[in-house]
């Protein structure tokens, strides 16, 4: 579930969108009728503000602080209304309880916690109307009142969305000019001080819940993008690696068919079944390779037309590691099997992982020493490139890549069924170590 700075946040509740009726008294009516709505639906999260922080003292501070608020507003409450006010003790107590209570379920559920304290508050100064008038004395909304209902719409906002805010601002500020009607000699102003800071704590509160909730989704889009990107450079370079093999495929349909047509002339004495047979063989293998270049096209991307020049293979592993040499990467080959004994497919996959592994060398660690071997090591194929500490480690081409090079190594790899082991040395340097099967045995230049 997406996670916030206040807690896990679920997916809120479709909400009807404010009417634009041409009619200004039903438009009025309406949005009135939706931002009622909206305070009769309370944020879908029953989370503790601050769930999701990773501190154990943050998860716990909205308990404690709202622990806090109710053990000091409860008895200063009841001393306020019963010693200044002159209200009776028993009813005192009641609305202490009812105005300062709700704190603490506003940690979970503010909105419901704002019902109950409103009504409280409402109930409180509908009692005083009648309390002796003594100079000083605010009404409708008493000191302890204003700071209790303060530090429940501070909950409020960080948990509800916009509309319920503006909802919960505009009864504030109707309860104290109703308060005002009723009774003009007794009110002092608190209740405008009431909806000026009101307010301004929903306005702070909202726009920290909006922010924090606009950095979720970002994260959530970034994460989203860099999977689109990792799957996107997977299925590049799967193509990439089809593309080319499609000349090792290509050519082996193209030995048979000549291979089947020239069969009949080559052997004497063949059956006119046997001669047909070829003939099929031949006309398959044409078809196939029809096919093929189809679906070359396919895959082939814009600007790839210089990918109809041969592909490379390991006679070509020598004129790498030169290059690299001329990059300012000292690198040594050591080429202990006949290339032309190597299958093509194996061929191709072995000659591309050591490119990609000595670009890496030359974008990420420009300056070390780096080993190149391609050996024989029973039925596989090994291939090693080792690279140590770059000479300036503070100076890279690139300090981060794409992962295209790993990925590619990975993917034809995994074409021949071999392995593919890499990772820093404890030195610093890098190794790729890949160990591709090989389908025909090789001859070692070892073994003569």
């Amino acid at each position: 579930m997406p996670q916030s700075p206040t807690g896990p946040v679920p997916p809120a509740p479709a909400r009807r969108p404010l009417s634009s009726s041409p009619s200004l008294l039903r438009a009025a009516r309406e949005n009135l009728q939706l931002l009622a709505e909206d305070l009769r639906t309370p944020s879908p999260s029953m989370d503790p503000l601050f769930s999701s922080s990773r501190r154990r003292w943050i998860r716990r501070l909205p308990y404690a602080l709202a622990f806090l608020a109710t053990s000091v507003l409860v008895p200063v409450t009841i001393t306020v209304l019963t010693g200044v006010y002159g209200l009776n003790g028993a009813l005192s107590g009641a609305l202490a309880v009812a105005q300062a209570a709700p704190l603490l379920l506003a940690v979970t559920r503010p909105l419901q916690a704002w019902w109950i304290v409103f009504g409280a508050d409402v109930v409180g100064a509908v009692a005083l109307i009648g309390s002796a008038e003594v100079p000083g004395q605010s009404w409708p909304w008493t000191p302890p009142v204003i700071v209790g209902y303060l530090l429940l719409l501070l909950c409020l906002g960080l948990r509800e969305p916009r509309r319920t805010l503006l909802a919960v601002w505009l009864v504030t500020g109707a309860a104290g000019l109703v308060f005002e009607l009723v009774s003009q000699s007794r009110s002092d102003g608190s209740h405008v001080l009431l909806f000026v800071l009101s307010g301004v704590v929903l306005v702070i509160t909202g726009a920290l819940r909006e922010r924090g909730d606009a950095q979720r989704r970002l994260a959530a889009q970034t994460t989203i993008s860099a999977a689109e990107r990792a799957q996107r450079t997977l299925l590049e370079e799967r193509a990439r690696i089809a593309r080319e093999l499609h000349d090792v495929v290509a050519h082996h349909m193209s030995v048979i068919t000549v291979q089947a047509d020239s069969a009949p002339y080559r052997i004497e004495g063949l059956p006119e079944t046997a001669r047909e047979e070829f003939g099929a063989i031949a006309a398959s293998a044409r078809e196939s390779l029809t096919e093929m270049r189809r679906l070359l096209t396919v895959l082939r991307s814009e600007g790839a037309e210089g990918e109809l020049t041969p592909q490379p293979g390991l006679s070509r592993v020598q004129q790498l590691v030169e290059a690299t040499v001329r990059a300012g990467v000292p690198a040594e080959l050591s080429l202990g099997v006949d290339p032309g004994a190597v299958p093509q497919a194996v061929d191709l996959s072995a000659y591309r992982i050591v490119q990609e592994a000595l670009a890496n060398v030359v974008r990420h660690a420009p300056g070390a020493v780096t080993g190149v071997s391609v050996t024989v090591d029973g039925p596989d194929l090994v291939v090693l490139v080792v690279n140590g500490a770059a000479d300036s480690p503070d100076s890279p081409l690139e300090s981060t890549g794409t992962g295209h090079g790993l990925v590619g190594m990975r993917e034809r790899v995994r074409l021949t069924g071999g392995t593919l082991d890499t990772g820093p040395l404890p030195d610093g340097g890098f190794r790729v170590a890949a160990r591709l099967p090989l389908v025909t045995p090789v001859t070692s230049e070892d073994d003569g």
